[in-house]
């Protein structure tokens, strides 16, 4: 039986246009703890950010996720096969792997299956990682409605596996010898509107948008713009990521 969540097809478009990019350097490091930079599974690959990331490093990348529609609009790349599977059942070959990545998506999964289809394809020594982002933190007197808008206006939106996100994957069992990791940073610069847009792909707002009958973007946008100042002026962004990353054996 599937346990696929579909909180993102409806908007795949949006989501592959909105979503940032992560550091290059998060894939350097990545590489450089595989033994080999033969193949990669870059799992619940959305859109494809993380994909295209490993791809200068690794021979292929194999890119999968359970939406049709997030692999649609997923941008191509010759290094990158990508295919329609969920993350417990890949469709992979038994021990193929050198790495398995998962982005901002673990929290989603059936853990325990997910797990052991890692285990079943990546080859003695393989390594997996787990990463995700939170709330970014906006400058000065900004914060303080944005943490309101997360918590309280649709904060009640998020679904509850949000809550291993906020808690940085620190309670996930996570069955691996687990490896040390970088300290890594999305740094982005971005216009106010361009900020509304991302948040326009957050679950929770969507969320609140079907079952309110409005979008409460507007209004957090008017908020912010006093401090923000021209909304056209890109300002710099920074959100922490948090890895879990671990050998098989």
């Amino acid at each position: 039986m599937s346990t696929f969540k579909d909180h993102f097809s409806t908007s795949s478009d949006r989501y592959a246009a909105y979503r940032p990019a992560y550091p290059a350097a998060l894939f350097e490091w990545l590489s450089s703890q595989c033994g080999e930079r033969d193949s990669a599974w870059d799992c619940a690959t959305g859109s494809g950010q993380a994909a295209l990331g490993l791809s200068p490093y690794f021979r292929q990348v194999v890119a999968t996720d359970a939406s049709a529609e997030q692999i649609r609009h997923a941008e191509g790349h010759p290094n990158i096969d990508y295919r329609v599977a969920s993350a417990e059942a890949s469709g992979l070959a038994d021990h193929s792997m050198d790495l398995v990545t998962v982005a901002q998506a673990a929290h989603w999964f059936d853990l325990p299956r997910f797990y052991a289809e890692a285990m079943r394809v990546l080859k003695p020594g393989g390594i997996v990682v787990l990463w995700g982002y939170g709330r970014m933190v906006l400058p000065e007197r900004m914060d303080a409605p944005f943490q309101h808008f997360y918590a309280e206006t649709v904060g009640p939106y998020w679904p509850p596996e949000r809550t291993l996100i906020d808690d940085a994957y620190r309670s996930l069992e996570f069955p691996f010898a687990e490896i040390q990791a970088l300290a890594f940073n999305i740094e982005i610069e971005w216009t106010l509107p361009r900020l509304m847009d991302y948040l326009s792909t957050w679950s929770a707002v969507k969320r609140y948008q079907a079952e309110q009958g409005n979008n409460p973007l507007p209004a957090l946008m008017a908020e912010l713009q006093p401090s923000w100042g021209n909304p056209d002026t890109a300002l710099h962004l920074q959100w922490p990521l948090f890895l879990r990353a671990g050998h098989f054996a």
